[in-house]
Parts: C-alpha cells; sequence; structure tokens
C-alpha cells in the first residue's frame, strides 16, 4: 500500500488497470476513494463495471485511511476498502493512503495519474481545494441523506435517531462547503421502525452503487453539470460526528426516543444504561453497565405496578419504565467483557435479584 512516507512498490498490471493495448477507446481514468466496508461494496460495483467490454471508465487508483489497529489484537491493518482492493489484484503501489488529502507528495502522484473523475464514498478525509482541482470531471460523492439534508459525517445515525420514516442517498458534485454541492440524482426509500445503522448504511450504499453506475455516463460526458440540482442551503440540517458520551440511556425520555437512539448507535458506539441488581435478603446492591443491543416500544407502563424504578421480566424482554407513560422493552443486552445475550439469559443470570433502573 502506498503512502507519502512509503517505499514505492513493484507495479502489477491487472485487468481493468492497465487497459487492452488494442482498445480503440481511451476509457476516463477514475480514482476511487473510501474507506470502511461499505465503501469497499461500491469500489466492487466499480471493479466490475469496469471490466465490462463497452465500460467507459477504469479504476486508475484507490485512496483511502492509513493503516490502523483493529479488533481486539489491535493489529495494524489496512482499511477495507484497501484490503478489497488488494484481494481483487489491484497494484498496490496504485493504493495511496496518506494522512491528509492534502499531503504536497500524494497529490504530485495523484496528478501524474492525470484522473478525469474522482468518486468518493466515506472516505473520512476532507479534501481541499489542490484536491478538487485536479480531476477536470470534479469529484462525486455518494452520500447517504437525502440532500440538503442531513449534511456531514454521521447521517445515517443522526436521521435514525430523529426517527425518520423517509431517507435515501444521493449523487453529489463535491465542493468546499460540507456536503454543499450540486445534486445530480437520489433515490428515496422508506426507513422500517428496527432496522439499525449498520443495516441501513449497507443499504443506501448499496442503492448509491446502483445510482452512480447508472449516472456515470452523463457525468463522464459531462451533461450531469447542466442537470444537477443546486441545493437549498435554507432546507439543509447537519448530522455532526457522533460523541462516544452521546451514548448514555436517560430513562426520563419516551421510550420511542430511547429506542431510536439504539437503532442509531448500533455498532459504534452502541448504547449503554446504569441498572442495580439488589439481592433482597444481604441489601446488596451491583451497579452494572448495560449494552442494550436490541430493543423495541410497547405503548404504556400501566401493567408493570411497584416502584417506578424497577426493571421487569416480562414476555422475552426487560421492561423499563419510560418518560410519557412509555415503556422500552429490551432484547438483547451486553455486559463488559460478555458476549451478547438475549433478554431471558440475563435475567436468569441474576439469580433472583431485582434490577433497578439508575439514572
Amino acid at each position: 500500500m502506498h503512502s507519502s512516507t512509503s517505499l514505492m512498490l513493484r507495479r502489477f498490471c491487472t485487468v481493468g488497470v492497465c487497459g487492452a493495448a488494442s482498445s480503440p477507446i481511451k476509457k476516463k481514468q477514475l480514482v476511487f476513494l473510501g474507506s470502511p466496508q461499505v465503501s469497499a461494496s461500491v469500489l466492487d460495483t466499480l471493479f466490475n463495471a469496469s471490466s465490462a467490454p463497452d465500460s467507459l471508465f477504469e479504476v486508475a487508483a484507490v485512496v483511502t485511511q492509513p493503516p490502523s489497529g483493529r479488533d481486539r489484537g489491535r493489529k495494524v491493518m489496512p482499511s477495507p476498502v484497501a484490503q478489497h482492493a488488494l484481494d481483487r489484484g489491484f497494484p498496490s503501489d496504485l493504493i495511496f493512503a496518506p494522512v491528509r488529502a492534502g499531503e504536497e507528495a500524494f497529490l504530485s502522484e495523484l496528478r501524474s495519474l492525470e484522473p478525469e473523475l474522482c468518486i468518493t464514498a466515506a472516505y473520512g478525509n476532507i479534501l481541499p481545494s489542490k484536491f478538487l482541482k485536479i480531476p477536470p470531471l470534479g469529484t462525486v460523492n455518494i452520500h447517504p441523506s437525502l440532500l440538503p439534508l442531513y449534511r456531514g459525517a454521521a447521517p445515517v445515525q443522526r436521521a435514525l435517531q430523529d426517527g425518520v420514516k423517509e431517507t435515501g442517498v444521493s449523487l453529489a458534485f463535491t465542493v468546499r462547503a460540507l456536503d454543499a454541492g450540486p445534486v445530480i440524482a437520489r433515490e428515496t426509500i422508506e426507513v422500517d421502525d428496527h432496522i439499525k445503522a449498520p443495516e441501513l448504511l449497507d443499504l443506501l450504499f448499496g442503492l448509491g452503487s446502483q445510482l452512480l453506475i447508472r449516472e456515470l455516463p452523463s457525468i463522464i460526458d459531462g451533461s450531469a453539470r447542466s442537470k444537477s440540482e443546486t441545493q437549498d442551503d435554507s432546507k439543509a440540517s447537519l448530522a455532526p460526528k457522533i460523541n462516544p458520551e452521546e451514548s448514555w440511556l436517560s430513562f426520563d425520555q419516551e421510550a420511542s426516543v430511547l429506542h431510536n437512539k439504539v437503532r442509531a448507535f448500533a455498532g459504534w458506539p452502541g448504547t449503554r444504561a446504569r441498572v442495580a441488581a439488589l439481592d433482597k435478603k444481604s441489601g446488596q446492591q451491583n451497579v452494572l453497565e448495560l449494552k442494550v443491543i436490541t430493543s423495541r416500544v410497547c405503548g404504556s407502563d400501566n401493567s408493570q405496578g411497584g416502584e417506578a424504578d424497577n426493571v421487569i421480566f416480562s414476555k422475552g424482554s426487560l421492561v423499563f419504565p419510560c418518560g410519557g407513560n412509555t415503556v422500552l422493552e429490551v432484547l438483547e443486552v451486553q455486559l463488559p467483557g460478555k458476549k451478547v445475550v438475549n433478554a431471558a439469559a440475563f435475567w436468569n443470570g441474576l439469580r433472583g435479584q431485582q434490577l433497578k433502573k439508575l439514572s
């Protein structure tokens, strides 16, 4: 893999990279920028489309985040996009991993490739003006929201947190202002009440890949510029990066608010709640930190009875009384360092202790 400090590795020529010498059509040089697994699915779609006999483009380079420590062993590994490119036989010296996209050494090598178009999908780095001026056809971004709604780093998570019933994916030209460029096309979908952020991300980037392939001919011939729609900034909303401290659940809020948060923060950073397990005989109380994995909303807590802070087990779920006379049913939980278990297994592990919610 390539970075501004790494040595140049031997270049391999593969199908779809160097192209056939006898081809009468000079394919457009496209550079892809992305980092997480959802981006890898977009890159895969581009690789497949570029190998078609009538393809108008080829992937000239891949740009991604630098290798980082992942998994429990914190082993330094390439990003999912870099790994996928390598698995597909893409030349390692055409995979770039600059710390910042504005590094002059990186920009110099990018210019030498003479890319005509750049595609971004969850790349994770700010693109400076020097970068945006390089490809004559511009830079196009797959953004998982209906722009100008939810501009920013966490559009899917913030949309789910708000409990939206409809969202989608946008294909837009990149400008210096955050996610504010002209929109080429959008795809709209309805949002199920139980879908979680990782699932919705996969779905939207899958739709975005299809949208990109559909619109690439117009982007390449330049007609996408004239048909693109200027965003109405007055209708814009922001989707700021998630802070791990936001993950705590406050049961004085209504159950629907908490359920939406559980869905939105699924995967990372997750949602956490403090509960107390009380031994009725000894009076000893043990405070537990629960990660809430799966939940659903129940109408009201009129049937629970007892103290308002008591958590009971009913019909396969932990029943938490919440604000507005509502109830959150928790179906799966996880204790620190333990595996995810269903509510029944967790309840049985309490061995008769009384469970109370804590603020």
